[in-house]
């Protein structure tokens, strides 16, 4: 099987531009309702996994032992815009370990956020790890090791660290993963089907009250503007969602969503990488599946016209299947 055609952007009129991929949903059961292209071949989920490589944060009771609230849970599955809503409860969190911007391994990174990124081109200030968009992930990743006592290098793929990642990653997707890859922040990302990533999304749709992985879902679901930021596509949705749903981006055209009142769990990967398609297809999966209003300015925003500078309407981008 190869990608299906899932996106398509036209202008006057005519198909302009094309994006294939892969669909994956999957029910409490663990069965595939719903798949298109090839779900079953590996990809790299990028950031649309955090919130597995934050499972053992919560699971080894390293969260309870350092009184994490929701806000701090919601960061640690963020790829956020580096906004002071951002940075500045990522830095406390690592205060209050005795830790530093030093001790991140997620590399500086110019931040998304208008604000901020004025705030230091103004001031002649370069930007830090803090602003990186995983800071939040990394700032879990410390107080996961804090709790483990392992050595400062958490990011490397043999750490103790990383080594829980994997294996909540290999348990909740219930497959075996097919090597990995070094992410923008220096982490391990690792390779699973995305029908294995739709499985792991439907666990969390279906957690069990107290669960480390209703804990984390909730967290993103309370606070989407921790998650992603303003005018992004996560947080958008999840507003407009309303607690019926938690959705996560990750780079190279993958998305993944969790849906609690209809038990299922959804994964695409984009097969040229664009975001554009991605956005697109999930918002109109959100839309089949009840989760958000077709008239919805965040699905519009996504699925809808498109317009010139002068504001004239001039195409549309729109769902294919």
């Amino acid at each position: 099987m190869q990608a299906e055609l899932l996106v398509e952007v036209t202008r006057g009129g005519e198909v302009e531009s094309v994006h294939h991929g892969h669909i994956a949903v999957v029910n409490a059961a663990g069965e595939l309702v719903d798949g298109r292209g090839a779900p079953g071949l590996p990809a790299y989920p990028r950031s649309a996994a955090k919130m597995i490589q934050a499972l053992p944060l919560v699971r080894s009771g390293a969260a309870a032992a350092r009184h994490l609230g929701s806000e701090q849970l919601a960061l640690s599955c963020a790829s956020h815009n580096g906004a002071l809503i951002h940075t500045k409860p990522v830095a406390r969190w690592l205060a209050a370990l005795e830790l530093g911007e030093a001790d991140l391994r997620c590399g500086p990174q110019m931040p998304d956020d208008r604000p901020a990124r004025e705030g230091l081109i103004k001031t002649d200030e370069s930007p830090c790890q803090f602003h990186n968009n995983c800071s939040g992930k990394h700032a879990g990743f410390l107080t996961l090791n804090s709790h483990l006592g392992g050595g400062p290098e958490y990011h490397e793929v043999d750490h103790p660290v990383q080594q829980a990642a994997l294996a909540a990653w290999e348990d909740i997707c219930d497959e075996a993963t097919a090597g990995y890859g070094i992410d923008g922040c220096s982490a391990p990302n690792f390779r699973s089907s995305v029908t294995a990533m739709a499985r792991a999304m439907a666990k969390f749709a279906v957690a069990a009250e107290g669960s480390a992985e209703q804990e984390l879902r909730d967290a993103m679901m309370t606070h989407p503007e921790l998650v992603a930021g303003e005018g992004r596509a996560c947080t958008e949705m999840m507003r407009a969602a309303k607690g019926k749903a938690a959705v996560k981006t990750g780079a190279e055209g993958y998305f993944t969503a969790i849906l609690p009142e209809q038990g299922l769990g959804i994964a695409l990967k984009i097969a040229d990488g664009t975001t554009r398609a991605a956005e697109c297809a999930m918002a109109a999966l959100l839309v089949k599946y009840g989760v958000l209003d077709r008239n919805d300015p965040a699905v519009l925003k996504r699925w809808g016209p498109m317009t010139n500078r002068r504001n004239i309407e001039v195409g549309e981008v729109r769902p294919a299947f």
